[in-house]
Order: structure tokens, then sequence, then C-alpha cells
């Protein structure tokens, strides 16, 4: 189900494959030079914004608005722990002006992906109290999730219009304008949060997933959190540990419990089985959806995750 993680919680790209891909990379540039449009005065080009995930790139597009290009390095629905770069990806981080990533260890193939690049890498997560993951093989190392609480959303959004702000100036105002505006839906959405949550009896403010991903959420909510696996790029999840996982979900009498979209949730649907609990759904964390899908936004995300477990734990 899953690959061993490295030690470092990243997925670390190793250095034969970011040689091939700068190579590749390298014969791209060249032929690319004489392509048409290339002669276009550098003052007409709009700079460009690469985040590592479409998550950092939404919040960057609301807060930007007309004035940059912002893309993301991963499409929706890719898993951005084990992630690999590739040629085209390193050609993205030598022609972006400016990398925008989540760092606390999420990215560990970062350093290498942009070691080409003369773009500006910052980090949005900067300024978070991050919480230690309690167990695993990532156990004492910071859970990266920090972009799932509205509350600490809002320090991502102030780092990208500080970065936006530097790289583009003359348009400060409306970056910040753009930002305000954003941080007041996610204060709506923080509200809804702990407003749908309340009252809970207390077998029922546990919230068991998969993955380790919701610590940053559930304690925006006032919830104890369980989870199979710390971290996407742990080892697959023992036989012991989905029976630990089984015996408290009994205990508490937990009514629901939940996978993300991005993994595969036979070890939970096991769990469902011998405890009686329902499957609540497949919450988003990674990536967002398509346009047409369940979550084509990061408030969208944000959104969909709170109803579905509001719905799930007030059962």
């Amino acid at each position: 189900m899953k690959r061993k993680q490295d030690p470092g919680h990243g997925v670390h790209l190793r250095p034969r494959k970011v040689a091939v891909a700068l190579a590749v990379v390298g014969g791209v540039v060249l032929s690319g030079c004489s392509a048409p449009g290339s002669n276009q005065p550098a003052s007409n080009h709009q700079p460009t914004v690469l985040a590592t995930f479409t998550v950092l790139a939404d919040i960057a597009r609301n807060i930007a608005g007309e004035h940059l290009r912002v893309e993301s390095l991963t499409k929706q629905g890719a898993e951005i722990h084990e992630y690999e770069p590739t040629p085209s990806d390193v050609k993205k981080a030598q022609d972006a002006d400016l990398i925008l990533a989540n760092g606390m260890g999420l990215e560990g193939w970062l350093g290498q992906f942009t070691a080409s690049s003369k773009a500006q890498t910052v980090t949005l997560s900067q300024g978070v109290e991050p919480i230690s993951i309690a167990d695993g093989q990532a156990q004492g190392q910071q859970n990266p999730h920090a972009w799932m609480s509205p509350s600490n959303a809002e320090i991502y959004v102030d780092n990208t219009v500080r970065a936006l702000t530097e790289l583009d100036p003359q348009h400060a105002q409306d970056f910040e304008t753009n930002a305000a505006r954003y941080k007041r839906e996610l204060r709506e959405i923080q509200k809804e949060l702990r407003g749908s949550l309340a009252g809970l009896p207390e077998g029922h403010k546990t919230l068991v997933t998969c993955e380790g991903a919701f610590s940053y959420l559930a304690q925006d909510a006032g919830l104890s959190e369980d989870y199979l696996w710390a971290v996407n790029s742990d080892a697959q999840v023992s036989a012991r540990t989905t029976a630990e996982v089984i015996d408290r979900v009994r205990e508490k009498r937990v009514p629901a419990v939940f996978c993300e979209s991005t993994v595969n949730d036979s070890a939970m649907r096991q769990v469902v089985a011998d405890t009686g609990a329902s499957f609540g759904g497949a919450l988003y964390v990674d990536s967002l959806s398509d346009e047409g899908g369940d979550v084509p936004t990061y408030l969208d995300l944000l959104r969909y995750d709170v109803r579905l477990i509001a719905e799930g734990l007030t059962k």
C-alpha cells in the first residue's frame, strides 16, 4: 500500500535521477531557444509563481489575482509525500520567478529539485507552531499538514502576500486586499468547524483517519486524533496497529472513521467491519480535485472535510 519512508520524512529524489532530469532539461532549454515568441521582450513577461502542490497554488492564485501566473508542480490527485519530480518539473523550476513550498519536511526532494533554479523559494508554513508526530518512523518530526488548520492558513496567506509583494511590489495593495477577503472566508470556516462539532458526546470527539494528517484540524476543533499510520510514507500498516485502532474505536464507540482521497482505504475498511463504525468517507488533504470534483479550491477542501467530519461524528 505504501513504500518505506526516508529518515527525513520527505521523499528524497535520488541524485542520479536529479542529474538525469537536469541533463534532459538542458537539452530542452537549448532546443527551445529559437521557439516562436521567444523574442518577446522580458519586460512584457508576466512573472510565474510555482507552488509545490495544488493547495498552495490555489491560495496563491486567490491573492495574486490577475497580476501573476501561478502554477502547481503536482497535478490534482497527486500524493505529495512520495512525489518524484520529472525533467519537465525541473524545467518549470528553472523558468519560475518564485517557488512556494510548504516546508516542515513535506517536500524532502525540494532542495535537489530547485538546485538549478535562480528563483527564490519561500516556505509558507514559516511561523506556524508545529505539532510533533507522535509515533511511527517519523516520530518526533514536525507534522507537515499545517494547512489543514483554518487558523494556520492565515499564516500561509500572510507569508504568500509578503512573497508576492517582493516579487511584484507595484501590486502590493491588491495582494493585501485579496488576502483580507480570503482570511475572512477562512474565519467563517473556523466558526463552522467549531459550531458543527459543539456538544458532541465525549466518545464522539475522536477523529480516526488512515493518515495522521489532521492533527492541526483536530486541534482547532477540540478533537482527539487516532490513525493507522502517521504519514503516508510510513511502512505498510501492521496487523497489530490495526487491531489497536479497532480496540480504541470500540472502547470509545466512535461512530464513524475516515480515510484520505489519495491512499488505499482497505485497512480502514477492516476497522469498519470489526467495530460497526460507519465509513464516514474520503477526506481531502494533499490535493484538490479537478474543476468538476468535490474540492476544486482550497476553501472547498476545508468546507468539504468539515462537513463530512461533522456528519460522521454527530450520528
